[in-house]
């Protein structure tokens, strides 16, 4: 990934190999059409996968967006040609228990069951399960969901130890996702609208003038 291009991608985890060099063709083509990349990776899966997992900044991905992304990056693919191999394309949204690789993400879903590896020791531990208790510009506080005996029922990560984390699939979650997935789409709905009124607006000023 070149200088530029890792300044522009705020994520905290990021892809290596292979992966990275996908990442580093779709990410701005993404960001032309207003997604922003949560994670790629190539799998042995139908032969040959390149997933890529990806939102709108507000959260939201529906299937209509997919095939927008799909459509998009299919042809930078093709042109910086990254993989010698054929290869399948699938375009996703991030899901429920969608994969954290943002602070801000981190911070959206606090108080929410999380598990999560790094890549060094942290407490003598590389594996944690526990909700987010905090989540700062340096790193979170877990809150251990099962603490064995002897350790501390919470333990701060900083985000450059953390190799990966996920989101646990839980009723809180599903809940509290669904409101803010309906939030955000309601939130979008009326923008689009008063962007079309305002569309009207000049139009109608024109016609005016005319």
């Amino acid at each position: 990934m070149t200088a530029a291009a890792s300044e522009a991608d705020d994520r905290i985890i990021r892809e290596s190999g292979i992966d990275a060099r996908i990442a580093l063709i779709v990410q701005p083509v993404l960001k032309a059409i207003g997604f922003r990349l949560v994670r790629v990776q190539l799998t042995g899966q139908n032969g040959l996968t390149v997933q890529i997992m990806a939102e709108r900044e507000d959260g939201t991905m529906t299937v209509e967006d997919c095939e927008e992304v799909s459509r998009a990056v299919s042809p930078a693919l093709d042109v910086d040609d990254p993989i010698e191999k054929a290869y399948h394309l699938e375009v996703s949204s991030p899901g429920i228990d969608r994969p954290l690789v943002r602070k801000s993400d981190f911070t959206a879903w606090t108080g929410h069951l999380v598990k999560l590896e790094t890549s060094v020791l942290v407490s003598d531990r590389k594996r944690f399960k526990g909700k987010i208790a905090e989540a700062d510009a340096d790193g979170i506080l877990i809150e251990r969901d099962k603490a064995a005996y002897g350790e501390e029922p919470t333990v701060r990560v900083p985000y450059d130890a953390i190799a990966e984390a996920r989101l646990v699939l839980t009723d809180d979650l599903i809940r509290d996702a669904l409101s803010k997935d309906n939030r955000a789409r309601k939130e979008a709905r009326k923008r689009r609208g008063e962007a079309e009124d305002a569309a009207a607006g000049e139009e109608n000023e024109t016609e005016q003038e005319s």
